[in-house]
């Protein structure tokens, strides 16, 4: 597809608006210049991973994500975690509980799905995968709900409450994260 769109901050750039600098704001439903989204939001993830202490009753391999905290917990042995910065659901788009992955994909496509293309009717059908879709470098699929942890090429923002439900890493972050865990793991969303 020749216009890429790529999902920031709940923000989307298409078409002739993307050539044009300009992103589209889910929050405003107005297009904004891209440079102004950047100027206000971090740079990069504030949150570097790193292995901490993490005590829990969960095994080893469970992702509990933390969305107030804006982090990702990968439960390792020995009363350990790996953490990541993560950019989780905007205002009425956050869930909690618990699912397994289903899926693991590298370089996914995207299948917008039907009430978001309701809310931004100029979203494509299907984008294939690659640096500009919104899924990033790996998608992994959270049992038969649509969402998804997944990857961003735009690292700013991390940290952010700016998807439609979806947990989104930096693209080195859930490569990272993409080779540590396997379908069947359990995923567990707190607010």
């Amino acid at each position: 597809m020749a216009a890429a769109m790529t999902a920031i901050l709940g923000i989307s750039t298409i078409g002739a608006a993307s050539a044009a600098g300009m992103v589209f704001n889910f929050d405003t439903n107005q297009w904004e210049k891209a440079s102004a989204v950047q100027a206000r939001t971090k740079r990069g993830s504030a949150v570097p991973k790193a292995t901490v202490p993490y005590q829990t009753s969960f095994k080893p391999g469970t992702i509990v994500i933390e969305t107030s905290e804006r982090r990702l917990y990968l439960v390792l042995e020995g009363g350990k975690a790996m953490r990541y910065g993560i950019g989780v659901g905007r205002d009425g788009f956050r869930w909690a509980g618990q699912h397994k992955i289903t899926r693991m994909a590298e370089w996914p496509g995207w299948t917008p799905p039907d009430q978001m293309r309701k809310r931004v009717p100029d979203l494509p059908a299907y984008m294939p995968g690659g640096p500009d879709n919104p899924l990033g470098a790996r998608a992994l699929y959270i049992g038969d709900t649509l969402y998804r942890i997944h990857g961003t090429s735009e690292p700013w923002t991390i940290g952010q409450a700016v998807s439609s439900g979806c947990i989104r890493l930096t693209n080195e972050d859930i490569t990272d994260l993409f080779t540590r865990v396997r379908v069947g793991a359990l995923v567990v969303v707190r607010q």
